[in-house]
């Protein structure tokens, strides 16, 4: 008995010691790498040693073990979701199914993208630097900074910052300074109080944590089908066909299956639907559901208001075409092209792509997220001014032409 006794002590002995060996393992190989890294990038480090995973695995979990010294720095294996999967494979799922999985694709599908300087776009310093969350599957660490990578940091609305502000979508600003956002920076600095008494960006489009993130107008407000108001409808198609999506006739066109891609636009009454009533959920935290509603719906009409300005612009420019005042861009299948951005080659276009995609977009999104002053003088008021002065343009034009 003894013996058996004496036994299974030993066993339980070398099953520790071998436990505590194979554990101690990662712990040695980390610190190989911060030997050499606290030297060269010694933040990196810090935040390494701050984060939760220090304590569970080594650098070469994600990064490999082939770079072994600043002669090999090429072979250092940058990670991925698939990393992270085994340990997240919930949020990596969500994540592959959100807007944010397709940010590399939907700048890639815009037709002036590739004549851009490498620098601006590949370059991580213009349209790249935000688009890259979507680049080889994507990138977790646009919103849980390495090396820290904080569950904490991710859930600030900071986080988001980045990305979402400055021309065509500054839905940082528009949260910041909207009752909402001032009531959750103002409870951070009243002691005792509650940050989280009002929404942030995470509470109304990560309900849970949820990592698809995803909108129901998109990030243009165009959407199938087409309603049946019956101006809302002619001057939803006057759009879509400023998008090239739509041709001369209405009929799709190729540019349709790139939309598709990037999911650029809801397609399907059932892809507007379900992330409208996920809204509408967290709204009713803390307002009544017909307050809630009444909230969205207004703001689908500013959309309708907003598009008859819009539709009434392109037909003003498409009008110069059809006359021959302006010539028609050769493999284009309407007029129009809204998606070349400022590659537009006249002024009366420039100040089209502008009233699209600052103004318009302002309109919409000053709406939905609460903000009067983005909604009305950033956004309705400049679509007003764009349309007179795109009119008195075409007026000009068609004078000039005459003589």
């Amino acid at each position: 008995m003894k013996t058996k006794m004496l036994s299974w002590a030993l066993m339980s002995i070398l099953a520790v010691s071998f436990i505590g060996a194979a554990l101690a393992l990662p712990a040695y190989a980390a610190r190989e790498c911060e030997t050499c890294h606290e030297k060269v990038t010694p933040q990196v480090v810090k935040d390494w040693k701050a984060s939760k995973m220090y304590k569970l695995f080594s650098c070469d979990k994600c990064h490999g073990n082939a770079h072994m010294s600043a002669d090999d720095v090429a072979k250092v294996k940058m990670p991925t979701p698939d990393t992270c999967k085994p340990c997240h494979a919930k949020q990596v799922e969500q994540f592959n199914n959100s807007k944010h999985a397709l940010a590399w694709i939907a700048m890639e599908a815009m037709p002036k993208t590739a004549a851009q300087p490498g620098q601006i776009m590949g370059g991580m310093k213009g349209c790249g630097g935000c688009h890259r969350i979507g680049l080889e599957g994507g990138k977790c660490d646009s919103c849980h900074t390495r090396h820290k990578f904080s569950k904490a940091e991710a859930q600030r609305p900071e986080a988001c910052a980045t990305c979402h502000m400055g021309f065509d979508h500054p839905q940082w600003e528009m949260w910041n300074t909207s009752k909402h956002g001032m009531i959750s920076q103002m409870e951070e600095k009243i002691p005792g109080g509650d940050p989280g008494r009002a929404p942030k960006c995470q509470t109304c489009h990560m309900q849970d944590g949820d990592h698809g993130v995803i909108t129901s107008w998109g990030f243009l407000a165009v959407r199938l089908p087409l309603p049946e108001d019956p101006q809302w409808k002619a001057d939803r198609i006057s759009i879509l066909q400023a998008l090239n999506v739509l041709d001369d006739a209405g009929n799709p066109t190729a540019r349709l299956e790139v939309v598709k891609a990037g999911k650029v636009a809801r397609l399907t009454e059932e892809e507007w639907q379900g992330p409208r009533d996920k809204m509408v959920k967290v709204c009713t935290n803390c307002h009544s559901k017909a307050y809630a509603m009444e909230n969205l719906e207004r703001a689908d009409q500013l959309i309708r208001e907003a598009d008859h300005l819009m539709a009434e612009a392109i037909r003003t420019v498409d009008g110069l075409y059809k006359d021959g005042i302006l010539e028609r861009p050769k493999d284009v299948p309407f007029s129009v092209d809204l998606l070349t951005f400022y590659e537009a080659p006249t002024k009366i276009e420039q100040t089209l792509y502008v009233m699209l995609l600052e103004h318009r977009m302002r309109t919409f999104q000053g709406a939905f997220h609460m903000n009067p002053d983005y909604m009305h003088w950033y956004g309705w008021a400049e679509m007003k001014k764009d349309l007179q002065e795109i009119k008195e343009e075409a007026g000009n034009m068609r004078r000039m032409y005459k003589k």
